[in-house]
């Protein structure tokens, strides 16, 4: 019998070390003095909340139960090895997890791995999810997946057919509330929601589809915290219908998540009837197709304020390609009366090994004029722009934590089929025990990620879960690399070969631990910090 009892102990037992190791942060230095320790408990911390979302998962069956265990013994050994030789600057001893052992020791062993090496589990919808799901894994498998690899391998754009079909399906109104031509209505619908289509479209692409919802998503939240009525009229609706796409123009080269310290600005004209950007953001994705971009920008030339400083935009351009874009404005241009002409937005598309499809940028602009009613809160939003990025990207690590958990359903479903088929040495892979140990790991893997997203989604929509998100996210992301390069092992010399969508899902993979918060930055200056300031308060 599975023993659930044993995994909720140990997971208490992890969580009780890593408390340990939090408290010695606190009090024997700063995060910043110690930035090896804290990314570690900061990771470890991810683990324990995770697996404690798995426990309630474990109580639904067999295969739920089994799933359960040996992801708590997986995570519990990872946290143990993090801590073996630094116990003194973790505060804890390897005594600590001892009570572990024989748990850790039964549901880490190769057979009872094994047993469950082509068990995926059921994911326990509400039926309404459950449509959410099958209505999205359709498009992705008849719209996404067939071109998905053309757009990989030709780096293309995405065609605009596939964001008319989106745009009807209601994909781009998710989180637009219904008073604003979106269809969310709130609470854990829109949440949980959002997270299954994401993760839908993603494993049918990264580039082509999981992530073309998240942009119109940062704009709208962004504007629902500090937009005003006119401008959530304005806009919104035209989000919702994929009239609008727009892009995230916020990251700077000499300043990718160190936010507060951006150098573009932008200056009020004379006239007040407009602002005149300049500077350079740099990835900035969809840039070129983007109808605009939402630009953060500092409007007060007091660099002392930092964040406090920078106020955000919505800015108006004419659509390009994939290959980059040289724009002029004309007199009259950009929104509003009154433009003085003549300025220029250069966009310089940045080739990536993965991520394909909507393409990033990096753009330059000089004396880009846009209206003064683009400037999103106008007068009470001046100063501003730093909380309306972040209540832009309040979703944008579960979501990402969707997308990593999308690319890796993929990779296990064509890791798994693969085995299946092909025969070495007289045998089916998949009768061999490497082979099937390494895909339990896969599905106890995504599986625990997939509940824990879906509890941070409830926990969001009750207005709480911002540490818990971005754990999720710090944690999920990492997972994908080791998921999707298993995956490509898996296939062998064949996981090499670009005819084999498997490899296009570990280059995209490597992509999630970077954008939506870097990993060392997330880990260090996100949740050991607020971890360390939970034990202060």
């Amino acid at each position: 019998m599975t023993d659930l009892s044993g995994a909720k102990a140990a997971i208490e037992a992890a969580r009780r070390v890593v408390g340990i190791a939090v408290t010695k942060l606190a009090t024997s230095g700063s995060v910043d003095d110690d930035q090896v320790v804290a990314y570690d408990v900061a990771h470890s911390a991810a683990a324990v909340e995770t697996g404690r979302a798995m426990l309630a998962y474990g109580e639904r069956g067999d295969i739920e139960a089994r799933l359960t265990c040996a992801y708590v013994a997986d995570a519990v050994c990872e946290i143990a090895a993090k801590l073996f030789g630094r116990q003194a600057a973790w505060g804890a001893a390897a005594s600590d997890l001892g009570e572990t052992v024989e748990f850790v020791s039964t549901y880490r062993d190769p057979a009872f791995l094994a047993s469950i090496g082509m068990e995926s589990g059921p994911r326990h919808l509400d039926p309404d999810f459950e449509l959410v799901q099958d209505t999205f894994r359709r498009f992705a498998d008849e719209k996404i997946r067939p071109i998905a690899e053309h757009i990989h391998r030709a780096n293309d754009d995405i065609p605009e057919e596939l964001i008319s079909d989106l745009a009807e399906m209601g994909a781009f109104g998710l989180s637009i509330p219904e008073e604003y031509g979106g269809y969310s209505m709130g609470g854990e619908s829109e949440y949980i929601g959002m997270v299954v289509a994401t993760e839908e479209l993603a494993r049918g692409s990264l580039g082509v589809g999981g992530s073309l919802i998240t942009r119109p998503e940062i704009l709208t939240r962004a504007l629902l915290a500090g937009g005003t009525e006119e401008q959530k009229q304005a806009w919104l609706p035209r989000l919702a219908s994929a009239e609008v796409m727009n892009a995230v123009a916020v990251t700077e080269p000499d300043y990718g998540s160190d936010v507060a310290n951006i150098k573009a600005t932008a200056t009020r004209t004379a006239d007040g009837a407009g602002w005149l950007i300049n500077g350079v953001k740099t990835w900035c994705t969809f840039g070129a197709r983007g109808d605009v971009l939402m630009l953060l920008a500092r409007t007060d030339p007091d660099r002392s304020l930092a964040h406090r400083g920078l106020s955000m935009f919505i800015v108006p351009k004419p659509r390009g390609d994939g290959h980059g874009f040289d724009l002029v404005q004309d007199a009259g241009s950009g929104g509003g009366d009154g433009a003085p002409g003549g300025g220029k937005m250069e966009g310089r598309p940045i080739d990536t090994i993965g991520y394909r499809g909507m393409h990033s940028y990096e753009i330059a602009f000089d004396d880009w004029w846009v209206a003064a009613e683009n400037q999103i809160g106008l007068d009470g939003g001046l100063g501003r722009g730093f909380y309306f990025q972040m209540a832009g990207f309040e979703n944008g690590r579960l979501q990402t934590a969707a997308r990593a958990i999308g690319v890796m359903q993929a990779a296990y479903e064509d890791a798994r089929q693969y085995a299946l088929d092909r025969v070495v040495f007289g045998r089916p892979i998949a009768e061999y025990q490497l082979t099937l140990v390494k895909l339990a790991r896969m599905a106890f893997l995504i599986q625990a990620a997939r509940q824990f997203a879906y509890e941070v989604a409830r926990k969001m929509a009750g207005g709480e879960g911002q540490l818990e998100a971005s754990m999720v996210k710090a944690y999920v992301c990492k997972a994908a690399e080791w998921v999707t390069r298993e995956a490509m092992q898996v296939h062998g010399g064949f996981g090499y070969a670009e005819e084999y969508a498997v490899s296009r899902y570990f280059v995209d993979a490597r992509v999630l631990s970077i954008f939506e918060g870097a990993d060392e930055t997330l880990c260090l200056k996100v949740i050991a910090r607020q971890l360390v300031a939970r034990t202060k308060t």
